[in-house]
């Protein structure tokens, strides 16, 4: 599959509102704690948090959308609440990817998904033919997902595809066997939750992404919250390796415009 250019190899177009937005989507766990609830309970209310972010980006104008559900590292967690966060899934899968057909939007899921149950898989593609013309938003789950074995999994395919280049592979070689191939790079990730990393996630891709990050509980990020996120961004000054002057002297602007 062809890729899209890399920040790295060209300068990307710049828009008023991020073409793409990434978001880990942390605090769960302690949103539910600080109401002497069960850590299952931030996994409920959260659901209500990724609704409203598919709405809001739908509205502005956001033409991807990538959620950090479950990281390959999260199978380290209790449990009881990985079968949770698997049932969760599943009633997700069941119940939103009508509404999100019935809005247009595009729906993928990006990770090793062969750890999965095949009930889980089964519903994935279903969910992904149901809405593959869609175009309104797309909206992408990396779910056990890492940003290293997406790497490392492009770079099998690429020499067990193409041998013949082993003394010399480039960039574009690598590209096209990325999760992620055939969607622009990130404009804007975001992190909720007080943390500032970035957790495994997309490692390739966010190169030359603007890095947000917000103390407010992902429970609690709610339609304003994605908004101060944008409006952060387009303040943001995009070289992408050039210098301020060398921006001016081409009259770009420098991405700054009115809040959202």
């Amino acid at each position: 599959m062809p890729s899209l250019p890399s920040s790295t190899q060209t300068v990307p177009e710049t828009r008023q509102i991020p073409r793409h937005i990434a978001i880990i989507m942390d605090g769960n766990g302690r949103w539910a704690k600080q109401r002497f609830l069960p850590r299952i309970a931030g996994h409920k209310r959260g659901v209500d948090s990724v609704r409203s972010a598919v709405r809001t980006c739908a509205e502005r104008g956001v033409e991807h959308l990538t959620l950090f559900a479950f990281s390959s590292e999260n199978w380290r967690r209790p449990m009881d609440e990985v079968t949770f966060l698997m049932q969760l899934f599943i009633q997700a899968l069941e119940n939103e990817v009508a509404k999100l057909h019935q809005n247009n939007i595009r729906f993928r899921v990006i990770g090793d998904l062969s750890q999965f149950d095949r009930k889980i898989v089964q519903l994935i593609q279903d969910a992904e033919e149901k809405t593959k013309h869609n175009q309104k938003l797309t909206l992408t789950v990396a779910a056990n997902y890492g940003g290293r074995w997406d790497i490392l999994q492009a770079v099998n395919r690429m020499i067990r595809e193409s041998p013949s280049k082993a003394d010399g592979y480039a960039e574009a070689d690598l590209a096209p066997y990325l999760a992620m191939c055939d969607t622009p790079e990130p404009d804007l990730f975001i992190r909720t939750g007080g943390e500032q990393r970035i957790s495994n996630f997309l490692l390739w891709q966010l190169a030359y992404t603007e890095l947000y990050f917000t103390d407010l509980l992902w429970p609690d990020f709610d339609a304003r919250a994605l908004d101060a996120a944008i409006s952060s961004y387009q303040q943001r000054e995009r070289r992408f390796g050039r210098t301020s002057e060398q921006l001016q002297a081409t009259a770009e602007p420098r991405h700054r415009v009115s809040s959202v």
